[in-house]
C-alpha cells in the first residue's frame, strides 16, 4: 500500500527514542494510542508492511492522516502514559476494558476514634482505605473476623476530648453485648482503641502472623497475672485466627506479599487473571476481559493489563510471579518465572483460572449467537492446520473390516462444524482382496471425488483421512490422478497419540488435547468411525443371510431376514420347531427350512 506523501515525511522525522505515539483520521478523530521503545522504527512499522495479519490493522492504516508522538525517558514510562491515554480517550482500535464496576473497600476513617467498614464510595478526607475486593463476599469475611477479635465501634457520634469528658454520651447495647469498648463513655482509652485498629489493619492485610504472635504474647502474660479469663479470652481470639487462616490456606505459609498474572487470548479477546497471596492464603482474585482490536500480542496486553489492575487495587506489593517475561514500569518489583514448586503451582492456577473465563465466554456466544460460535470454531481450526479456505465443508473417510473381509469405507460430511447425515456414504470396497487398507482407502477416495467431479459438486476445504501416513499418502495418490493436489486441505489423523499428518511431510504435529479444533477432528474420526462400523455389521448380517438361508429355496431374502429379526441367529433357526416357525413364515417354508437343515423331508 503506498504511503501518503505527508505521512512519509512524517516518519522520516520521527525521534529514534522511546515514546508514545498517536494516530488520527482526516476529520482529527483520535485513532491509535501505542508505545514503542523506538519511535521511528515502531511507526514506520505500519506503514511497510507488504501484508498485513488481519483487516482491521490494514483499515486503521488507511486512515491514518496525522501522526503525534510525545517522548518519553523510558520504555517504561511510554507504558504508564500509553495506559493513562487510553483510559482518558478511549480510541475506537485499542483494547478496550470491559469492567467497569466499582468494587467495594474497607475504609478506616480519619477520626478520634476511627470507624471501620465497608464501602464503594471513595472520598478524599485523608481516610485509609483497603482494597478494593472483587469478591464481596471474602471481604465481609475477613472484616467480620477483625471485629469479632477487635471489637470497634459502629456509632457515627462525634467522639472527641470535650464530648467524652462532658459525659455528653451514654453506652448503646453494642457496648452491652461486648461488640464495643464504649469509648463514647470513656471506658476505652484512644491509645488503646489505636492499638486495636492497628490490629484491624494487620488482619485486613493479611498479616495474620504478625497479630498471632501478640496475642500469644498478651496470652501469656495474662496467665503469669494469673488472669485466667483475660487469658482464656485471649486463646479463643488465637483459636478464631488460626482457624481463619488454615482455611484460607492454600499454598505454603511461607509464601506472602506476592501477585501472580496470567493472560489467555484469543484474535478477538483476552483475559487477565489476577490473584494475591498474603500468608500462603489467596486474599483476592479477579479476572480482567480486554477486547483486542489490533493483533496485540500476549505480552502486550499482560504489560497493560498489570498496570490497569495495580493501579486498580491500589497494591505496592513487590513479588510478581509471571508465566512469562516481560517489561513493567516499576524499579522496586522483583518479577519471577517460576519453573517448579509452589509458585509454580501459582502460576498454574491462575493460568486455569483465565482459561476457564474464556471457556464461560465461549459457552455464552454458544448460547446466545451459534453461528458466530460456529464461525470462530472454523477459523481457529484453519488457523491451527494452516488453511487456505474457512473449512465450512469437511468431509472424513474411515475403513471398517475384520480380517480383510466385506471392507467398507465410511464417508461422513460436516457442514458449519455439524454433521450432515444426508451427505454420508458408504463403499463398498470391491478391488481389494485381503486386509489392506491403503488400497481400500484409494479406492473410496478415487470413487468419491470423481463423483463429484462428474456431477459438478463443491469439493470439501478439508479432507481427514483417518489414520497415518500410510493412508494418507494413498489418498493423496488417488488426488493427484484426479488432478485435485491443492484443491483442498488433507491431513490424516493417527489414534494412539492424536497425531496431525500433513501431505509430504514425515513429522506429525499434535494439537492442544484441550483445543476445539482437536475436538472437532476427533468428532468427525468418531462418527466416521461409528458410521463405517454400523454399516460394516449390515454387510456381514446380509452376507450371512446369504450364505445361509438364501439357499433354501423357496425362501426369499425378506423371509430369510424377518426369521433372523425374529430369532437373533440362524443356530436358533436351526433349532425352532414347526409351530415356532410358523409364527414368522408360512407352514410350506417352515418344512422347507427344517428339512434344509434337519433332514426330514417336506411330506413329514
Amino acid at each position: 500500500m503506498e504511503t501518503k506523501p505527508h505521512i512519509a515525511q512524517i516518519l522520516k522525522t520521527l525521534p529514534e527514542k522511546p515514546g508514545v505515539y498517536q494516530f488520527f483520521d482526516a476529520q482529527g478523530e483520535l485513532l491509535y494510542i501505542g508505545k514503542a521503545k523506538v519511535l521511528k522504527n515502531r511507526v514506520s512499522s505500519y506503514f511497510s508492511k507488504i501484508k498485513y495479519d488481519s483487516a482491521k490493522t490494514l483499515q486503521l492504516v488507511r486512515r491514518i492522516d496525522q501522526i503525534q508522538f510525545i517522548v518519553v525517558h523510558s520504555e517504561t514510562d511510554a507504558l504508564l502514559l500509553e495506559n493513562s491515554l487510553i483510559k482518558q480517550y478511549k480510541p475506537k482500535y485499542n483494547i478496550a476494558l470491559k469492567d467497569d464496576r466499582s468494587y467495594p473497600s474497607i475504609v478506616i476513617k480519619k477520626e478520634g476514634f476511627p470507624r471501620v467498614f465497608a464501602t464503594r464510595k471513595i472520598i478524599k478526607d485523608g481516610s485509609e482505605y483497603l482494597g478494593p475486593y472483587s469478591n464481596v463476599k471474602s471481604m465481609h469475611q475477613v472484616l467480620d473476623l477483625a471485629k469479632k477479635l477487635y471489637p470497634v465501634r459502629t456509632c457515627n457520634l462525634l467522639l472527641n476530648h470535650d464530648n467524652i469528658s462532658k459525659k455528653k454520651f451514654r453506652v448503646c447495647l453494642e457496648y452491652h453485648i461486648g461488640n464495643c469498648k464504649g469509648p463514647c463513655a470513656g471506658h476505652q482509652s484512644e491509645t488503646d482503641y489505636q492499638s486495636t485498629i492497628q490490629n484491624i489493619r494487620r488482619i485486613i492485610k493479611g498479616h495474620y502472623g504478625d497479630v498471632l504472635r501478640d496475642l500469644k504474647k498478651q496470652m501469656h502474660d495474662f496467665s503469669e497475672k494469673y488472669a485466667f479469663e483475660e487469658a482464656q479470652s485471649t486463646l479463643e481470639k488465637i483459636q478464631a485466627l488460626e482457624s481463619f487462616q488454615a482455611k484460607n490456606t492454600i499454598v505454603h505459609p511461607s509464601i506472602s506479599d506476592t501477585e501472580v498474572f496470567s493472560v489467555v487470548s484469543d484474535e478477538n479477546i483476552a483475559f487477565v487473571n489476577y490473584l494475591q497471596i498474603m500468608n500462603g492464603s489467596i486474599s483476592m482474585g479477579y479476572n480482567l476481559e480486554i477486547k483486542k482490536r489490533l493483533e496485540e500480542t500476549d505480552e502486550e496486553i499482560l504489560q497493560y493489563a498489570i498496570v490497569e489492575i495495580r493501579q486498580k487495587f491500589s497494591t505496592t506489593i513487590q513479588e510478581i510471579l509471571l508465566p512469562f517475561l516481560t517489561t513493567l514500569p516499576w524499579d522496586n518489583i522483583t518479577i519471577t518465572i517460576p519453573q517448579r514448586g509452589d509458585k509454580r503451582k501459582l502460576v498454574e492456577l491462575s493460568e486455569r483460572n483465565a482459561k476457564q473465563s474464556l471457556l464461560n465466554h465461549y459457552k455464552q456466544i454458544e448460547i446466545t449467537d451459534p453461528a458466530r460460535h460456529t464461525d470462530r470454531i472454523l477459523e481457529t481450526l484453519q488457523k491451527d492446520l494452516h488453511l487456505s479456505q474457512l473449512p465450512r465443508h469437511i468431509e472424513c473417510f474411515d475403513n471398517s473390516n475384520i480380517q480383510g473381509t466385506h471392507p467398507v469405507s465410511a464417508c461422513v460430511v460436516f457442514k458449519n462444524a455439524k454433521p450432515d447425515k444426508a451427505s454420508y456414504r458408504i463403499f463398498n470396497v470391491q478391488s481389494v482382496k485381503g486386509p489392506d487398507d491403503f488400497a481400500t482407502m484409494r479406492e473410496a477416495i478415487f470413487r468419491r471425488y470423481r463423483r463429484l467431479i462428474e456431477e459438478n459438486e463443491p469439493l470439501p476445504q478439508l479432507l481427514i483421512i483417518d489414520g497415518g501416513k500410510g493412508q494418507l499418502s494413498a489418498a493423496m495418490e488417488s488426488l493427484n490422478a484426479l488432478n485435485l493436489i491443492g484443491k483442498m486441505g488433507v491431513i490424516g489423523i493417527a489414534k494412539r497419540l492424536e497425531e496431525i499428518y500433513f501431505p509430504g511431510d514425515s513429522d506429525p504435529i499434535y494439537l492442544d488435547k484441550r483445543s476445539e479444533s482437536l475436538k472437532l477432528i476427533q468428532h468427525l474420526r468418531d462418527e466416521a468411525h461409528r458410521y463405517g462400523l454400523s454399516k460394516h455389521r449390515n454387510r456381514r448380517s446380509k452376507a450371512a443371510i446369504q450364505t445361509e438361508l438364501t439357499q433354501i429355496k423357496g425362501l426369499g431374502p425378506k423371509s430369510a431376514e424377518k426369521l433372523l429379526k425374529s430369532f437373533g441367529s440362524v443356530e436358533k433357526i436351526k433349532k425352532a420347531s414347526i409351530a415356532e416357525l410358523t409364527e414368522v413364515v408360512n407352514l410350506k417354508q417352515a418344512q422347507l427350512i427344517q428339512h434344509y437343515f434337519n433332514g426330514f423331508s417336506a411330506a413329514q
